[in-house]
């Protein structure tokens, strides 16, 4: 009998029943007066081979000890897994439960702050009507109030990718969150205190909310091997498209229950709870973590960047690629539609499709909505695709026209349809297309520049911010002078060169060291 075997057949025993063959029992006494403290309990040393092994007994039931000078006793590996559960072939899918994925925390983290980013910046939305009721402002007014978020924000695209190429993306993405949050709890503040105030105000929370994308992009190019690049990146951008959702759900809520001021405080509030898990939780790289399982380290750095701190930014040798290029031009072609529905399509409802204007925020919603899910279904295929032996510059291609011709396709046929129901779910499934360049260009930054990651997605996040800006002025003057149609026709004819562009010159491989 091995003495493991003892171990578990006598753990719980009576004296009669102890083999006594092999056995030098030494040193034992038992207390069978029947009377005293000491009734029905004893203890005895016993020697089996060179192992020393103690019993005791407690009122009715018997306990083995092992010596604490007895020789060290190693169990085999085999033995051990059946103890715990496991089968002894091998296999680990029974047993203790396997720890979550550090770098899922952290993709989640991310997904978190992109919901916070996009809570902060729609309620202003919402809340300048009542604003503008009680400070009597002009429409050119909230005009320069609404826009005043991007002179900050165009400001810290490239600076916030090169901070945090440079020092780190904790760092930078948890300036982004607290800065911005503490600007969202000063907006009913500066209001009050007057306009020049409050543009420097959502100024300063465009500077904070800049930093965030390239921050994020930096972050996950070290943390995420690239057979999950692009879902963990589909998951963080969903979390935009759901903070929409959610600003645009409680800010009527929170403005009929207890005031405009409400919105601010109460989503600016959050920004510090956020910051207080980021800064316990988060790292910018594997390398840093020291709570990090040996085995997740060493899958995550099999397909890492280089482990050389960013020390200079080589600008003539990114600039001088065409895939960086392709990178931007797609960026403005994809942005410059993609903001002129997002930002007219409550008009659109309104004025062609005859809706209330409640009924025109509550089917706003449903693009983001639709958005959230397929940007994740499109993770989910490009990569599985990657996994199966597909080139990574064949699935953004795929990716990313899917992305272009989708949209293009259902802007053409808002001009055949006849019911508002029908309009409605054209522009869902304009915007649900839209959301697979999720795995393509938008992915694509961590696939050629890995170590630059951060700066080139503020150069052509420059680009896309800029085609919002001016196709957002643009849509107002062809309305004023055209159509709808007309409208619809400038973004179908980007996204056809977009495709172009992309499909020419764009690829999966990493061109930059």
């Amino acid at each position: 009998m091995s003495a493991k075997a003892f171990l578990l057949s006598h753990y719980s025993f009576s004296p009669p029943n102890i083999p006594r063959r092999n056995f030098n029992v030494h040193n034992s006494f038992y207390d069978t007066s029947g009377s005293g403290r000491g009734r029905g309990r004893g203890r005895g040393r016993f020697r089996y081979g060179e192992r020393e092994l103690l019993i005791k007994r407690n009122s009715s039931s018997w306990k083995l000890w092992a010596d604490v000078k007895s020789k060290p006793f190693k169990i085999a590996d085999d033995d051990s897994s059946s103890l715990l559960g496991k089968k002894d072939d091998g296999d680990n899918s029974v047993g203790l439960p396997q720890e979550f994925p550090k770098r899922w925390v952290i993709v989640i983290l991310c997904f978190s702050a992109f919901l916070l980013c996009n809570m902060d910046r729609v309620n202003m939305s919402i809340a300048i009507l009542p604003m503008a009721s009680e400070y009597n402002w002009t429409p050119t007014t909230v005009g320069l109030i609404q826009s005043s978020f991007f002179w900050g924000y165009l400001l810290t695209q490239i600076a916030g990718g090169i901070w945090a190429d440079t020092v780190g993306g904790k760092a930078v993405l948890g300036f982004g969150v607290i800065w911005w949050s503490v600007a969202t709890v000063l907006t009913p503040i500066a209001a009050k205190l007057g306009l020049p105030f409050l543009f420097v105000v959502r100024a300063f929370m465009g500077i904070g909310e800049g930093v965030a994308m390239p921050a994020m992009n930096n972050i996950l190019s070290k943390w995420v091997p690239v057979s999950e690049r692009s879902r963990s990146l589909a998951l963080v951008y969903s979390g935009m498209y759901l903070g929409s959702v959610t600003g645009l759900a409680f800010s009527p809520f929170l403005i009929h229950e207890f005031g405009w001021p409400s919105v601010f405080f109460s989503f600016g509030s959050l920004g510090t709870v956020w910051f207080a898990v980021w800064l316990s939780k988060a790292y910018s790289s594997p390398l840093d973590d020291p709570t990090l399982r040996p085995e997740e380290k060493k899958l995550i750095l099999s397909s890492s960047v280089s482990k050389e701190p960013v020390k200079s930014i080589p600008w003539k040798l990114i600039l001088s690629k065409p895939p960086v290029w392709a990178l931007i031009v797609s960026h403005f072609c994809h942005n410059w539609g993609t903001f002129i529905l997002l930002t007219w399509m409550p008009t659109y409802y309104h004025q062609v499709l005859k809706f209330n204007l409640t009924e025109s925020g509550l089917f706003a919603v449903l693009p983001w909505l639709t958005m959230a899910v397929t940007a994740n279904v499109g993770g989910w295929i490009a990569d599985s695709l990657v996994r199966r032996g597909t080139s990574v510059t064949l699935v953004r291609k795929i990716m990313q026209t899917i992305g272009f011709l989708g949209p293009a396709f259902f802007l053409t046929q808002l001009s055949h349809v006849d019911s508002p129901a029908m309009a409605v779910l054209c522009m869902a499934c304009s915007q649900g297309s839209d959301a697979f360049s999720q795995s393509g260009l938008y992915s694509n930054h961590q696939d050629i520049a890995p170590r630059y990651s951060g700066v080139l997605l503020g150069l052509s996040n420059t680009a896309g911010v800029l085609a919002g800006v001016f196709g957002t002025a643009a849509t107002g003057y062809i309305l004023q002078h055209g159509s709808w149609d007309d409208v619809f026709k400038v973004s179908v004819g980007l996204y056809l060169v977009g495709t172009v562009v992309w499909n020419a010159f764009s690829t999966g491989e990493k061109i930059i060291d």
